[in-house]
């Protein structure tokens, strides 16, 4: 199997990494509203009770502390919170157990379509959540190349970048395909910013910045994560790095406090004491820990 790491190279003294959709793209909404739920629904017929499925969809992907997690892993989360609702056992749709979806999300060494797809191919007798969600994965797919166009960065984005990679290696890491990445991000002028790109097909975020790390030996005070969910803060933590977050609609704002605050200070070695305690704590006041319909009076 070839190394897919083979091409990067350090440049530079710093590394930033820095997630694509929702983070640095403006695409979330559409691709969660329009893509993402839609193949939900057909997938797992919950047609009869689309308006909670919607609900638990976007709760899971936009508004939670579950935000950008693995698609394999958000689509067991959302199918967990829908058909606990009242509101569904009341309709008595037949439930679909996720737990053995959850099991191979779980110990599976690559969380991918691809991996996916190999396995239920290699096991043809596997359980219905599998097939589903394969089935699911492949649908949104062709929702998002016949939806999703136009898109664009955040404002300061770009200038961003420039000012970053004056003195850091710049690497996109997402957990969107690869072949997403360059087809999303070619077109707006973004992806020539990067040094490197990699996608679900290199591993997990945290697989992938400890990859980085080893193979360009930098130094973990000078590695910064931009990132607009949970998951982006615990890869990093993971790998004991900085980490910056973009916080969900506050995008725009948090891009310009990168460019006129942030980045000074990551560069001069002050941004760990100086400013990231104070911005993750806006972060996660930003995201939900409990659904709404959890929490509101009876």
């Amino acid at each position: 199997m070839p190394d897919l790491f083979a091409d990067f190279k350090r440049t530079k003294e710093y590394l930033v990494c820095i997630d694509a959709d929702g983070c640095m793209m403006d695409n979330m909404e559409v691709k969660h509203k329009e893509c993402f739920c839609p193949a939900f629904v057909d997938a797992f017929d919950l047609q009869s009770a689309s308006r909670y499925a919607r609900e638990c969809w976007e709760f899971v992907n936009l508004y939670s502390r579950n935000r950008g997690c693995h698609r394999f892993k958000a689509v067991t989360k959302a199918l967990r919170l829908f058909y606990a609702r009242p509101e569904v056992i009341e309709r008595g749709l037949r439930v679909i157990d996720a737990s053995p979806m959850e099991q191979w999300a779980q110990n599976t060494e690559v969380l991918s379509h691809p991996a996916l797809e190999n396995y239920v191919r290699t096991h043809p007798d596997c359980h219905e959540s599998l097939t589903r969600s394969l089935a699911w994965s492949s649908e949104l797919e062709e929702f998002i190349t016949k939806i999703v166009r136009g898109i664009t960065p955040f404002p300061h984005v770009k200038d961003v970048l420039r000012k970053l990679r004056e003195q850091a290696d710049l690497v996109l890491v997402s957990a969107t395909r690869h072949e997403t990445l360059i087809k999303e991000n070619t077109p707006t002028g973004v992806a020539e910013l990067f040094h490197f790109i990699t996608g679900q097909e290199y591993g997990t975020k945290a697989q992938i910045i400890a990859r980085l790390l080893e193979i360009g030996g930098y130094e973990k005070e000078k590695v910064l994560k931009i990132g607009d969910a949970p998951g982006d803060h615990e890869a990093a933590e993971t790998n004991g790095i900085l980490f910056y977050p973009v916080i969900p609609r506050a995008e725009s704002k948090s891009w310009k406090r990168l460019e006129t605050e942030g980045a000074a200070m990551f560069f001069a070695g002050s941004y760990r004491n100086a400013l990231m305690p104070q911005l993750l704590e806006e972060f996660y006041e930003t995201l939900l820990a409990e659904a709404p319909w959890e929490t509101a009076p009876a």
